[in-house]
């Protein structure tokens, strides 16, 4: 479920999120997720969801009141069991914080805090409109209110040092709980970063000291008892996001709300769905014709074989290759995979499995790229 607005654009962001000084018709965006909803339980028929995250944007911007008219929906959609988890992503503002106890009451299980750093100058160089003071208060409000948390930080910024990384880690490592997002600051087309980067007035990290810091936080994370089991992500063990697995292992999701996407069985044949961008667009798309669909095509077998690839490399569990092969009716070459293995880029994880090594996921891109050029019938 996407809620696409934000209080201000943070100038590294390339999501789909929009700021609306005027405010925004909280019931009406409802009444259409709701129709959406709707929309979607017809075309992937009877269900049953083990996992909804509420993202952004800035869901915590929502009234509980509004979560929990989304989620009461999707239970009338399809079939939700008592044990499923639902996340919501939000900023540690103390606005936000003190709907924490209203989001619980709506049948929120686990909250996603966008921290991004434990630093002040930092969170303003970011873009970012909350203190880490608040962002702490944030973390006490979460551990008290919800079984489960999880926050994230950004690194691999402008000017940063190993030093000064391994230390706000540490902190953030303290203030943790069994979940943590740890990702590197990327520069996206279209961002106010990108501009300033084009500009020379924006100088981030070298390939090579980025890795550095990579290795360094792999490192410390573990140490901490929180080992990536994704390459950004970081749990002890049983206590993954069970969502964002589910990306990774190639399953079904349904995407609804301005600018989702998803992956669903429709009939015999995966399809992707894409949603008008725009939030005032798909409002007018889903009020007219029930839906905000942009896109809704079955995707090919190569598609579905890349997808995969792309998602389950990802992973510390690594691939099956037998499901490649049931998913796609494809798989790599053995030589492919036996080259890559000789450059110490992928390793077996047991049988029939494969996973990148540590430093092809530095390279996951080239790696990715190599087993998709080299894709054939598991009968060849």
């Amino acid at each position: 479920m996407h809620w696409p607005f934000c209080t201000s654009k943070c100038p590294y962001c390339d999501f789909n999120s929009h700021v609306r000084a005027d405010g925004i018709d909280e019931p009406r965006f409802l009444a259409a997720l709701q129709r959406e909803l709707r929309y979607q339980a017809s075309l992937s028929g009877p269900r049953v969801v083990t996992s909804i995250f509420l993202g952004g944007g800035t869901p915590s911007l929502m009234q509980p009141a509004t979560v929990a008219g989304i989620l009461d929906c999707v239970a009338a959609c399809w079939s939700v069991p008592p044990d499923t988890e639902i996340t919501l992503e939000a900023n540690p503002g103390s606005v936000e914080a003190d709907r924490f106890a209203g989001y619980r009451a709506a049948g929120v299980t686990r909250v996603s805090l966008g921290v991004q750093s434990l630093r002040d100058d930092a969170l303003r160089a970011l873009g970012r409109r909350h203190t880490v003071a608040e962002a702490k208060a944030a973390l006490d409000v979460a551990r008290r209110t919800f079984d489960r948390f999880s926050f994230d930080l950004i690194y691999a910024r402008p000017g940063q040092t190993i030093d000064e990384w391994r230390a706000e880690l540490k902190d953030a490592l303290v203030l943790a709980g069994s979940h943590l997002s740890l990702y590197q600051l990327t520069i996206e087309p279209g961002t106010r970063f990108a501009d300033l980067a084009a500009a020379g007035r924006l100088a981030v990290p070298q390939a090579e000291y980025a890795a550095r810091l990579y290795e360094e936080t792999q490192e410390l994370a573990a140490a901490a008892g929180l080992p990536a089991y994704e390459i950004s992500n970081h749990a002890a063990p049983g206590e993954e996001c069970r969502h964002n697995l589910l990306y990774w292992r190639y399953g079904e999701y349904v995407g609804a709300g301005p600018g989702a996407h998803g992956r669903l069985f429709v009939g015999a044949r995966r399809h992707h769905t894409a949603i008008e961008r725009v939030p005032e667009r798909w409002l007018s798309h889903v009020e007219a014709r029930g839906h905000g669909l942009t896109e809704n095509a079955p995707l090919s077998a190569a598609e579905q074989a890349d997808e995969a690839l792309l998602m389950g490399l990802r992973l510390e569990e690594g691939l099956d290759l037998g499901r490649l092969n049931h998913i796609s009716g494809l798989r790599p070459r053995g030589v492919a995979i036996e080259a890559l293995i000789a450059e110490g880029l992928l390793a077996r994880a047991g049988v029939g499995r494969i996973k990148a090594t540590a430093r092809g996921r530095l390279l996951l891109n080239e790696v990715v790229l190599r087993l998709s050029r080299n894709l054939a019938p598991a009968t060849q």
